[in-house]
């Protein structure tokens, strides 16, 4: 994997973006925005599972209206995403917003544009450019012949051009679009020509399963070029779910803590129910940051030697499994108690790596 590119660092009311600090995780919410019970509900779960920043649609003044009041209940740090109307930004910006999202070829004129500006500067907070290759201007379309990687390449140049123009470099740029060659090729080029950070997806990826894939080659193609600072993946469905697959591709690539659950493919000697017992254990160490391998593998003949290079794992067995730990056989146990006698073997190796903090952070 290539060095992480340095960015320059912007700071999302207590998170930084950029100069090399981690990978921050972004999602947005999807009920509405008037219905603030329900947003400050969704932001709560999505910080609950490892949600850095989330953002809101802003369509009209009463959503503007809703963010003051959201804001008021949360400190998760809340972007306002607006199009078309520059004074919904002003007014998001006014609500308490931490950073505005603003596609400025649908915002207006320069003179637009420079009025979020100058509200984002007044009240010190980061805008977001956003392009996407389903909005792009009409000129770089006839030029390019559509929305080729140059072409959102040029749109995103000219915004970051047009933001420092006014003296503003509090900014962060994504280009994206639906299909994962020329996201990942606008990316590379971007990346090539500013130090502004970048926040990385692809758009319109798909459903959990599709999307899912999606993401992962593309926003992993980038991360694995050290190219990327903060990461949404776009899953239709639970936005919940976008969180998990974003952990996952960025532990993938050894860029965030927590552990990896690697489990077999399963053949015809499995004796247990790989799939159904893996997607347990990962839901057991959900909450937990230390960086671990948990093996589950589904028979004896390559379950323990697979099982023994983790910190922790299950080589099943019929109606018995063996766990081991740091490489080697620790007990038998029956089927029905598995699972009780894996985590609490999983809290004392977690006691022992942190014996000052709690056993397990679940």
């Amino acid at each position: 994997m290539l060095p992480r590119k340095k960015t320059r660092p912007v700071l999302v009311r207590n998170v930084t973006i950029g100069n090399k600090a981690p990978v921050v995780i972004q999602s947005m919410t999807n009920v509405k925005t008037t219905d603030v019970d329900a947003a400050v509900a969704q932001i709560d779960h999505l910080a609950g599972a490892g949600c850095r920043i989330v953002r809101l649609a802003i369509p009209d003044r009463a959503a503007a209206n809703a963010f003051k009041r959201i804001r008021e209940r949360t400190d998760t740090p809340l972007v306002a995403d607006i199009h078309f109307d520059y004074r919904l930004a002003c007014a998001a910006i006014e609500a308490g917003a931490d950073k505005i999202r603003i596609n400025p070829g649908n915002i207006g004129g320069r003179d637009r544009v420079r009025a979020v500006v100058d509200a984002a500067r007044s009240h010190r907070i980061p805008i977001r450019i956003g392009v996407n290759s389903g909005s792009l201007e009409k000129k770089l379309l006839e030029t390019f012949g559509g929305p080729a990687p140059q072409a959102l390449l040029e749109s995103a140049l000219g915004y970051i051009r047009m933001m420092e123009s006014f003296r503003f470099h509090d900014i962060v740029v994504s280009i994206k679009a639906s299909c994962v060659p020329a996201t990942v090729s606008a990316c590379r080029l971007l990346a090539r020509r500013t130090d502004v950070p970048q926040h990385i997806g692809i758009t319109e990826s798909g459903t959990v399963r599709t999307g899912t894939i999606r993401s992962a080659v593309g926003i992993g193609a980038l991360l694995a070029e050290g190219i990327g600072d903060t990461i949404r993946v776009s899953l239709s469905g639970d936005p919940v779910q976008e969180i998990f697959v974003a952990r996952e591709i960025l532990k993938s690539l050894d860029l965030a803590p927590g552990p990896v659950v690697i489990a077999c493919p399963t053949c015809g000697r499995t004796e247990i129910d790989v799939a159904e017992l893996a997607a347990k254990v990962e839901s057991m160490v959900a909450g937990i940051e230390a960086p671990l391998t948990i093996a589950v593998m589904g028979c004896v003949v390559n379950g323990p030697g697979e099982a023994r290079e983790a910190d922790i794992g299950i080589a099943g067995g019929k109606h018995e499994s063996l766990i081991m730990v740091r490489g080697k056989p620790l007990k038998k146990v029956p089927e029905a108690a598995l699972l009780e006698v894996f985590n609490r073997e999983l809290a004392r190796l977690l006691e022992r790596k942190n014996p000052h903090g709690p056993s397990a952070d679940r």
